[in-house]
């Protein structure tokens, strides 16, 4: 069944069940308890959860299959941002063109990234990828901004205006980025008892593309295309050794990681009509990366997983304060409640950043292969534990 074997197939539709219930599966705190701040179920986020797990799945196929560690993707990201934004801007506010620009202009820049940064591998690639993402930032914030080629609008960003030509543009579709008149931001609140779940139509469409991107990932890495990046990633010397050329292989993972970032960039513009040099600086880079790490290099669904942990500690954990701290701890004296805010204080709020990198260093010293490989422990310890509980079940009493 769609060409996958039972384990593939099953993790599919475990990411198809888990995406098209987010609404319900991020929402598990009534509205008005407490607990309501750590949902996060609505729409913005659970748009960003799947636009990010492209994006990482896209870079896992470079760094996870190769081995090629990029700190330039963020550039592909920006350039599909952009180009989704200018045919918003000349032509149609419908998404699916838009999308298809993004992927072919992210597509063709990374062919040419990619054709003379992999010329050096290991750390001068790495650096090369840096280089031209930070001129591509540097172009898009001050250069490509020059009022006699205005391309970017450089820090204000580029957006849509409403003298804007949209040649294609009718006065009976909505003024918002659409598909085919069905509007990204149409939403519709479901109400059960104390819960909120709200459905969106811009995270659905997401959830879509996320789910075919998904699986043209799993047949890439079930191809022998893939199984030769595997080969590049173990010992490409010795690959080269034996008189094939492993260029063309690290070549088109590098464009088709790219395109997935196009894609990912195309959709955050079709979410929202902006596109800003924000989007391509080295820390975008940086932190797809730790989304690959953290979630598992090299496996199927850990870069959603990492994806899906960063952002959630970008947009809910970050919000949490000293007030709320206070809260938590009102049952205490007021001694202790004191000093115990006083040390989670600098791991909350602005300070987010040190326990995510607090996390990531522990995941790389203990858990190697990321979130996936903790769950894999997990489910061995307890397969262990059942194992022996029913051995010794079924011994016979003296």
């Amino acid at each position: 069944m769609l060409g996958l074997n039972f384990r593939d197939r099953s993790l599919f539709f475990i990411v198809i069940a888990l995406t098209v219930l987010a609404p319900f599966i991020l929402n598990p705190f009534p509205s008005e308890s407490s607990l309501a701040q750590f949902n996060a179920g609505y729409p913005d986020l659970m748009q960003r959860f799947v636009i990010f797990g492209i994006f990482a799945i896209g870079f896992n196929i470079l760094f996870g299959l190769t081995g090629y560690l990029s700190f330039g993707h963020a550039a592909f990201l920006g350039v599909g941002s952009y180009a989704a934004v200018w045919m918003f801007k000349l032509f149609t506010y419908n998404v699916l063109p838009a999308i298809i620009l993004a992927v072919a202009v992210a597509g063709l820049f990374s062919l040419l990234i990619g054709y003379i940064s992999l010329r050096r591998s290991g750390i001068y690639f790495s650096i090369l990828t840096l280089a031209f993402a930070q001129m591509s930032f540097a172009l898009a914030y001050s250069v490509l901004s020059n009022p006699k080629f205005n391309l970017t609008n450089g820090e204000t960003g580029l957006q849509v205006y409403a003298d804007d030509p949209q040649w294609l543009h009718r006065d009976s579709l909505p003024d918002l980025p659409h598909l085919f008149g069905l509007s990204m931001r149409s939403n519709y609140q479901l109400d059960i008892g104390a819960w909120t779940f709200n459905f969106n139509v811009g995270y659905y469409l997401c959830v879509v593309i996320m789910l075919i991107v998904f699986y043209i990932a799993i047949r890439l890495f079930r191809s022998p295309f893939g199984m030769m990046l595997r080969a590049i990633k173990s010992n490409q010397q010795r690959l080269n050794y034996t008189g094939l050329n492993s260029r063309p292989y690290t070549l088109a993972a590098f464009v088709i990681s790219g395109m997935y970032a196009g894609l990912a960039g195309g959709l955050m513009a079709a979410m929202d009509p902006l596109a800003g040099a924000e989007r391509m600086q080295w820390t975008a880079s940086g932190e797809v990366v730790l989304m690959v790490i953290l979630g598992g290099a090299g496996t199927l669904i850990g870069p959603i997983l990492g994806a899906g942990f960063i952002k959630y500690f970008e947009n809910i954990f970050s919000k949490i304060n000293d007030q709320i701290l206070h809260q938590w701890f009102a049952f205490l004296p007021d001694g202790l409640e004191d000093f115990l805010v006083f040390i989670i204080h600098p791991f909350i709020g602005k300070g987010w950043h040190l326990t995510l990198g607090i996390l990531c260093m522990l995941v790389v010293i203990f858990l190697p292969g990321g979130l996936v490989e903790g769950g894999q422990r997990l489910g061995t310890l307890f397969g262990r534990k059942k194992k022996t509980d029913d051995s010794a079940s079924k011994t016979p009493a003296e």
